[in-house]
């Protein structure tokens, strides 16, 4: 691995026997092209996979840039157990297909198999493939003894397959069962060509993609990607989206907090030099949804979400990473979370803050993307899924055209 801890064992090793690090020997400069926010998977679908037995789960991911190297981040950090991948395969794939072509097998330190310890993640061996923003990978990995409680990430919005037994190598699954979800799959990395650096948008199902079809690729995310590809000046940036639905800044839920994930999500991927922070819907949501509460616990979700923030810039800014705050959208007239008049105003006063607060290095709006300018506490129609809180997909490509590519560099 040549990440941060590869590249100072490599030095420390240089200087213990005496070898020159010299120009005939870069390091490699990895970026995650993809990416995703690990959690606890969905227990039915995870039993399902269990109920196979030996099973070979082949996922399609989408790229938002491209290099001359590949390599796979596997994930078991929501695992109560030791996974091993008993066979990989890497080779280019299609949104809703399981046939692949150029096919490789994909090692770790050497080997065809790895375990993963609980809450550990681990690194395959680089492959050279050449690729670019917009192309479609196939990961295939081979479980003979899936687990019962599995990490994944169940908002793939992609459709994936699984079939019995080792077929990791196959051009075609044979008796392939959609399934939905991602397993085990944590990055895509790429290094060489132009790709340099990645911006990470973190947040709940708004960024997730809620509402979008699936294989379609049309969370605002992927618009944005597509914009940052096609501009000269921020064509070197990847854009992981690190959503998760129903995630909330303070608690845990669906998954892990985001005070929690921050770290692991953001901070931990290589050469991430922005952030994009999105979230605080579903806390305002949250805390009316049983019953209306009192001002003074409005108050202190404001304070707690203030302070929430003020943690999550001094973190990025302690390692470099510019923070960008995006207003909360409206959720007025949904159903689930029955927002009062004072959710309405505690939304406002935080939308304030990241406006104007001295928080954030920079702000994205999309408050004022996707609203209605007749009812500003509810999202424009033409805009809204249909449950008052999630855009369809005119409202995601919206929120996508809106960012403005200044805030990273174009």
């Amino acid at each position: 691995m040549t990440g941060r801890y590869g590249r100072a064992a490599l030095l420390l090793a240089a200087l213990a026997g005496g070898t020159a690090l010299s120009a005939q020997t870069p390091m490699a400069r990895w970026v995650p092209a993809w990416g995703s926010a690990q959690m606890v998977a969905t227990a039915a679908d995870a039993e399902r996979i269990a109920a196979i037995g030996p099973v070979t789960i082949r996922q399609v991911v989408h790229l938002s840039a491209g290099g001359t190297r590949v390599r796979v981040r596997l994930s078991n950090v929501a695992g109560d157990a030791a996974l091993r991948i008993d066979a990989a395969a890497l080779a280019r794939g299609a949104p809703g297909s399981a046939t692949v072509r150029d096919g490789a097998p994909l090692t770790f330190a050497g080997a065809r198999t790895t375990v993963i310890p609980p809450g550990a993640e681990v690194y395959s061996d680089p492959l050279p493939l050449a690729t670019r923003a917009g192309d479609d990978l196939a990961i295939s990995l081979f479980l003979a003894k899936p687990p019962i409680r599995h990490t994944g990430h169940p908002g793939a919005r992609a459709t994936n397959y699984v079939t019995a037994g080792d077929h990791v190598a196959a051009a075609t699954l044979p008796d392939a069962q959609a399934i939905g979800g991602w397993w085990d799959l944590a990055d895509v990395e790429v290094s060489g060509g132009k790709t340099d650096a990645a911006i990470v948008a973190i947040g709940d199902s708004i960024t997730d993609g809620r509402g979008v079809r699936d294989n379609a690729n049309t969370r605002w995310t992927d618009v944005l990607a597509r914009r940052l590809g096609g501009n000269a000046r921020t064509a070197h940036l990847a854009l992981v989206n690190a959503g998760i639905g129903g995630n909330h800044i303070l608690t845990d839920g669906l998954g892990p907090s985001l005070l929690a994930r921050f770290d692991r999500d953001v901070i931990a991927r290589p050469n991430v030099r922005y952030a994009v922070v999105f979230e605080g819907v579903n806390d305002l949501g949250g805390l009316t949804r049983e019953a209306p509460v009192d001002p003074v616990s409005q108050r202190a979700l404001y304070d707690s979400i203030a302070a929430a923030f003020r943690e999550l810039a001094a973190r990025a800014h302690a390692h470099g990473i510019t923070l960008i705050g995006a207003t909360i959208t409206p959720l007025v007239g949904n159903d689930y979370y029955h927002a009062t008049p004072p959710t309405e105003a505690t939304r406002q006063r935080l939308n304030t803050l990241i406006r104007s607060g001295g928080i954030f290095d920079a702000v994205i709006d999309f408050d004022a993307v996707v609203r209605d300018p007749a009812h500003p506490d509810r999202l424009l129609p033409a805009y809204d899924i249909g449950d008052h809180l999630h855009p369809n997909e005119a409202g995601y490509r919206a929120m996508g055209d809106a960012v403005a590519l200044r805030l990273f560099g174009g």
